[in-house]
């Protein structure tokens, strides 16, 4: 696979992640690691499923080292996540959750035969800048950071962290098989069983809808994203990728502007254009 096409395939991880936001709020009332257990039971058993098609269920027969990364790069973005948002408000926890792609194109630079160029620090830069103007307009009139609430935004930092070295050490494990994702998977499944049993009340979908919208969130942002990252890492532009990841919120923001569940703002506005010329800067003469 070429450089170029496995970057395509990594966009598609961004344009997917983009609706985690739409079919959440349709999910329901499911708390958090229930609805992580859900999901990531989903997307495994699906990629599972893909694996044994292709004869490739040999994938999942890993060293303990790739399951250390994989399984901790998954369930330990999301299980930190989700204590940073108990810890701290949405709007900053997830500015500085949203730090990861501008680490990753950090990173980057410390794989073989990488270079990082000035380019790609602006173009993170610049993205990261539209990714904040947008949750600042979310936050309203309310003063970000005003709280004090170190706990969450520690938790946040790491956050961004955990996200960039998996995606950076993924790309040092390419030879490891993309179908091995659909172990990971089911492992933060069960592990995000295990932590609703110890620490959530059952809220369960009551709905078709609602339903339709957990099943939607296990095969696109929970399943084949994850898969279709693995394979932009370690085979694409890994610093292209990581600036284009601020898309992800931008367009996030447009689809629940679009239900209704969102209002337009020049910050949306604004965002776009920093981030579009963002993605523009780091993947100009990109190679």
């Amino acid at each position: 696979m070429t450089t170029s096409r496995a970057t395509a395939v990594g966009l598609v991880a961004v344009a997917l992640w983009s609706c985690l936001a739409l079919l959440t709020a349709a999910s329901g009332a499911a708390p958090p690691f229930l609805l992580s257990a859900l999901t990531f039971a989903i997307g495994g058993l699906g990629g599972l499923i893909a694996a044994a098609a292709r004869g490739r269920l040999s994938a999942l027969r890993q060293p303990a080292s790739v399951w250390l990364v994989g399984v901790g790069g998954l369930f330990g973005y999301h299980a930190v996540y989700f204590a940073a948002l108990r810890a701290a408000p949405p709007e900053e926890a997830s500015l500085i959750a949203f730090l990861w792609p501008l680490l990753l194109v950090l990173f980057s630079a410390a794989l073989p035969g990488e270079r990082l160029r000035a380019r790609h620090l602006v173009g993170a830069a610049l993205a990261f800048g539209g990714a904040a103007l947008l949750l600042i307009g979310r936050a309203g009139d309310r003063a970000l950071f005003a709280g004090g609430d170190w706990t969450g935004y520690g938790l946040a930092l790491a956050c961004a962290f955990i996200w960039s070295i998996y995606s950076v050490v993924s790309r040092l494990q390419r030879r490891v098989e993309t179908e091995a994702v659909a172990g990971f998977c089911l492992a933060t499944a069960a592990l995000s069983a295990l932590c609703h049993a110890l620490f959530e009340s059952p809220v369960w979908p009551a709905t078709a809808t609602q339903w339709a919208a957990v099943i939607g969130l296990g095969l696109g942002p929970v399943g084949v994203a994850f898969y279709a990252w693995d394979i932009g890492v370690k085979r694409g532009d890994i610093r292209l990728l990581g600036v284009a990841s601020y898309a992800a919120p931008l367009i996030s923001t447009l689809l629940l502007v679009i239900a209704g569940m969102a209002r337009p703002a020049w910050s949306l506005a604004w965002a776009c254009l920093a981030i579009a010329a963002g993605a523009f800067i780091a993947g100009r003469r990109s190679g």
